[in-house]
């Protein structure tokens, strides 16, 4: 399995959302997330966990 992580950009259009949303939800730690050299990344099986998390809270 490849390893490639996803920006800002990227999950904004996975989600389907602005990538202010992008940012202010890590900013929040509401998404999960890791930093390199101050970039904002996020790895696509997280981000497929935390999607099924909310649908259960929600």
């Amino acid at each position: 399995m490849e390893f490639k992580p996803m920006t800002v950009k990227e999950l904004a259009g996975y989600l389907g959302v602005h990538t202010d949303t992008i940012y202010k939800m890590a900013r929040q730690n509401e998404l999960p997330h890791f930093r390199v050299r101050g970039k904002i990344l996020f790895t696509q099986v997280t981000v497929n966990a935390w999607i099924r998390k909310q649908e259960l809270i929600n």
